[in-house]
């Protein structure tokens, strides 16, 4: 099931995605939220008609890097022993449709599509078996990067934090096998990125064990599982789109800041 969150006349809710076609697509509205037994209202509206929000508003996004070997080794960079996990704030997450915002403080705009796996239930100290039990789905992401900033602070919170860096949707997807699935990144129409999922250095079951082995995840977390080969630059005016096979696509278009 792909399930959205959006607004329309002021309110926002959930639904669930129904149709094929992406020009008459429909929201059958959620009751409640979807992370427990939730029923469809049958109320329906179009999908041309609302406005996309992040499916989820996360708590925390753990995001995982350099899970790829062709990712890091063209930046430079050898796979690391352990996952390499770091954080983006809540306030760096938008949603299909939405403006990511050239920062002032760099130089060197990146995208990097990836693969975002959403928490169902409040967990901590998972074992292996029962990953599948605390996912919820998945979604596109788009983990935007000022590469300069990465390069030269030791810290990449400002590099990969700021606002509008971690633009997820269009929906969540309830029911992939996330295994062996394509990645793709355009920039105005133009591939950048190709990869599969497969080629993880290490799987979702080994990301939720390692990071739960840490903290709690809550009902709408997000972990973002990392980037394959190809990651570029970004300017003021791109168009950037992240597809993802069995889910969909992400859109967003780069403005300048303020």
């Amino acid at each position: 099931m792909r399930i959205a969150r959006f607004s329309i006349d002021g309110n926002v809710a959930f639904g669930a995605v129904e149709g094929q076609d992406p020009d008459s697509l429909v929201l059958d509205i959620i009751k409640g939220i979807p992370y427990t037994d939730f029923e469809l209202s049958g109320t329906k509206v179009p999908l041309s008609k609302v406005r996309l929000l992040p499916p989820v508003l996360p708590n925390k996004v753990v995001a995982i890097g350099r899970n790829y070997a062709e990712h890091a080794a063209e930046l430079g960079n050898e796979v690391p022993e352990v996952p390499v996990a770091f954080f983006k704030p809540t306030t760096s997450v938008i949603g299909s449709g939405d403006a990511i915002e050239y920062p002032s403080f760099s130089n060197e705009l990146h995208h990097e599509a990836e693969l975002a796996v959403v928490i169902g239930r409040m967990c901590r100290e998972v074992p292996r078996e029962r990953v599948k039990d605390v996912v919820f789905g998945y979604t596109c992401a788009n983990d935007v990067t000022a590469r300069d900033v990465q390069q030269r602070e030791k810290q990449w919170a400002r590099a990969k934090g700021f606002d509008t860096s971690c633009p997820l949707g269009p929906w969540v997807e309830t029911e992939l096998d996330p295994t062996d699935v394509t990645i793709q990144c355009t920039v105005n129409g133009e591939q950048r990125q190709l990869g599969r999922t497969s080629d993880m250095v290490r799987s979702i079951e080994d990301l939720v064990v390692h990071i739960t082995e840490a903290m709690t995840l809550l009902p709408g977390d997000v972990i973002l599982t990392g980037t394959p080969a190809g990651v570029g630059p970004l300017n003021v005016g791109d168009e950037v789109a992240v597809t993802i096979e069995g889910i969909g696509t992400l859109t967003n278009k780069v403005i300048k800041r303020g």
